[in-house]
């Protein structure tokens, strides 16, 4: 299960509209095991800084078999023509008698991105690496799904995307988005619902975390920019994992 909660962070694909603080709650369930966690975030920006915040935890009895697995993912950074560019990328886990912190800096004059990784268990410091990544992007994982909105222009037009994004370097920092085609859009309308105002796209996730098979993340995304509905398709025992906005 504590695979399944690490998704959840990319659930919440697209920038939501421009305002001071704006607050999304989801609910995430799997078949007929019903609610297995829920995600909270949060973006505050002014024209010139941004911060999201987003906190995601197991519940039920996905808690109970993930040693009541927690998650806290920080993106800082400032406003460049509108849009979101991450000075730093933090992501917080905890389960068990385990404790880890992950944080990427990022240096936009020298175009670097330092990986620093500490780890704890019973409280004691089990690893401690500093890296610095073979790749540099303006946008990390977070600040990429929520520029996406101003990153595509035209959201009904089929198309595929290739962007990078610190924090996704298991698949050496490309994220693959795909806005479907008119013949498929039945599909994506039948599992997320139909919705006129409502733009729908598919991300492909190459990383183990998903033990998906094609790693299918399919979205619709409100009028407003705020992902609606989301389903991780076909993770290999699990079948597909939905979170809806609540």
């Amino acid at each position: 299960m504590k695979k399944i909660l690490l998704s959840l962070s990319l659930l919440l694909l697209s920038q939501f509209a421009q305002a001071e603080t704006i607050k999304a709650d989801y609910k995430v369930e799997f078949g007929i095991i019903g609610e297995i966690g829920i995600a909270n975030a949060v973006l505050t920006r002014d024209d010139s800084t941004y911060k999201i915040d987003v906190k995601l935890k197991a519940t039920g009895i996905a808690k109970t078999l993930s040693g009541g697995r927690t998650e806290h993912h920080i993106s800082k950074g400032h406003i460049e023509n509108g849009l979101m560019v991450a000075d730093y990328y933090q992501i917080t886990k905890s389960y068990g008698e385990k404790m880890s912190n992950k944080l990427y800096t990022i240096n936009h004059d020298d175009k670097t991105v330092i990986r620093t990784f500490k780890r704890w268990k019973n409280g004691e410091l089990v690893k401690d690496t500093n890296v610095t990544l073979d790749y540099y992007s303006k946008d990390d994982l977070l600040s990429l799904y929520f520029n996406l909105d101003k990153k595509i222009d035209h959201k009904k037009e089929s198309k595929e995307y290739v962007f990078t994004a610190v924090g996704a370097e298991k698949q050496d920092g490309n994220v693959e988005v795909t806005i479907p085609k008119a013949t498929e859009l039945s599909d994506y309308k039948e599992l997320l619902g139909e919705d006129d105002n409502s733009w729908y796209a598919k991300a492909i996730v190459h990383q183990n975390i998903f033990s998906s098979d094609k790693g299918e993340l399919l979205l619709k995304v409100g009028a407003d920019g705020i992902t609606q509905k989301a389903v991780l398709k076909d993770l290999v025992f699990f079948g597909d994992i939905r979170a809806k906005r609540i």
